[in-house]
């Protein structure tokens, strides 16, 4: 039996009622975005085409209105008063919003009760025309990576496993192989990402340069870094500003992202030093990974993973939720007179309300970071996840709105 995820009675529910809006499914690619589709369309029996755009040339916008015009005409012939189109990978094609717009309003006038549910790959979707052209016109679902408890009920993968092997379904069945498991998230799953939702959707000069950059950032996951250092581990030439950018667009792919510092001003927050987070441990696994026992046993080790995977599960659901993630640094001396910096893993802002996490395994006691954080800055609520704190186990199987 197929695996339900949450969206799936979302889709379901508006599916079944009266045209208003464009469903729109947004999320990182191997989430099960297409699967989620076909179990919905199974289950309400609606009429429908589905049509994808991965092997369109991009700049073949009239294909939109092709697909578009043949439901159109299915649902004539048929003498159907309903009819559902499904276009996935949308945001291929280039101008697809605006010549979307225009099919749908010319529908919304005419009377013709075609429903609508485009899929595309994380937030470049939404970037690229959802809030500009379609405003008004499309509700969202978004499909975030799965989290412990979906791969725990889905697989049966334990605590340790979902922390090194992270959050995709379809190799799921293949950490007992980890080259195999390896080879899978590279080769089907970044390669794609990298080339189809990064390169071919950005305006990406310097490609050799974004997969380097992606490849190290994933490996330092957890860790602060500035970018003028990582910049002397790549091997293409590039800057600063560069990186950065890149960066970003790593962050709307749901692949990688650079925290900022939590500061009182922007200026110190974009100022900041990165703190390198994938949206999965699987890629800090992927390029990074000596092997599950071997990590595991090593205890420094494993507490970055440890923290990555808590940092994972916090930015899963930020978008949904609106909040921001930051870490927390200072400069501090000790007692016998050696710099220490005070530091707080993870910092979570929600209309201005504060959250502070500490991460707390066997890498590391507890530091005086996150005590001189809540004097500095008074937050909602602070906790330990981990030792002496809320367990691994429970955190990683909550609902993050539950918890800040």
């Amino acid at each position: 039996m197929e695996y339900i995820r949450k969206q799936f009675y979302t889709l379901k529910e508006r599916l079944l009622e009266p045209r208003k809006f464009m469903q729109v499914l947004a999320g990182p690619r191997q989430v099960g975005k297409s699967t989620l589709v076909a179990q919905v369309l199974a289950q309400v029996a609606n009429p429908h085409t589905i049509e994808v755009a991965d092997a369109v040339d991009p700049k073949d916008s009239d294909w939109i209105h092709r697909v578009w015009e043949a439901a159109r005409t299915t649902m004539m012939l048929r003498k159907l008063e309903e009819y559902l189109l499904v276009i996935d990978e949308v945001q291929k094609i280039e101008n697809w919003s605006e010549v979307v717009k225009r099919e749908w309003d010319a529908d919304s006038r005419n009377h013709v009760n075609l429903k609508v549910v485009l899929l595309g790959s994380s937030r470049l979707l939404l970037k690229k025309g959802l809030t500009e052209s379609l405003a008004g016109r499309f509700e969202l679902i978004r499909m975030p990576h799965w989290t412990l408890q979906e791969m725990r009920d889905a697989f049966g993968v334990t605590l340790d496993e979902y922390i090194y092997f992270g959050g995709y379904p379809g190799p799921a069945n293949m950490i007992k192989d980890e080259r195999r498991w390896r080879k899978y998230i590279k080769d089907s799953l970044v390669a794609p990402a990298i080339e189809k939702d990064v390169i071919m959707t950005s305006n990406i000069y310097k490609p050799a340069l974004m997969k380097q950059l992606f490849e190290l950032g994933c490996g330092y996951s957890a860790e602060i870094l500035s970018l003028t250092k990582m910049m002397g581990q790549l091997q293409d030439a590039g800057n600063v500003t560069t990186l950065a950018g890149y960066l970003e667009i790593l962050d709307q792919c749901a692949l990688l992202t650079g925290l900022q510092k939590y500061a009182n001003d922007e200026a110190r927050k974009r100022g900041s030093i990165p703190k390198y987070q994938v949206y999965n441990n699987a890629l800090l696994t992927a390029y990074k990974g000596r092997g599950f026992v071997a990590d595991r046993t090593d205890t420094k080790v494993w507490g970055r993973w440890v923290e990555s995977a808590v940092g994972a599960h916090l930015l899963s659901m930020a978008d949904e939720l609106d909040y921001k993630v930051y870490y927390w640094r200072e400069p501090s001396r000790n007692k016998d007179g050696k710099d220490k910096d005070k530091e707080v893993d993870f910092i979570i802002v929600r209309d201005d309300e504060v959250t502070a996490i500490e991460v707390k395994s066997g890498r590391r006691g507890m530091n005086a970071g996150l005590p001189e954080f809540v004097e500095a800055f008074h937050p909602k609520r602070s906790f330990v996840v981990g030792t002496g704190g809320v367990s691994l186990e429970d955190f990683l199987s909550s609902e993050v709105e539950g918890i800040i």
